[in-house]
């Protein structure tokens, strides 16, 4: 069995900058990080969240190529 493990929202909130606020609305609307909600306690993935980030990746074209 592989182990997951789940972060809060304050940790999740110092990982991806992203205000707490901002992960609740998000939670509310049904949109963002995917989540756990374990009775009152929101949990979500170490690699949801990692996924999400990478997500937002912007690929650039290497400016060094070319250049001497």
């Amino acid at each position: 069995m592989q182990h997951v493990q789940y972060l809060d929202e304050k940790e999740v909130s110092r990982i991806t900058r992203r205000a707490l606020p901002t992960l609740r609305n998000d939670r509310h609307l049904g949109r963002g990080i995917p989540y756990l909600k374990i009775g009152r306690s929101v949990r979500y993935s170490l690699a949801d969240v990692i996924t999400f980030m990478e997500a937002g990746r912007i690929k650039t074209e290497n400016l060094t190529r070319g250049i001497e």
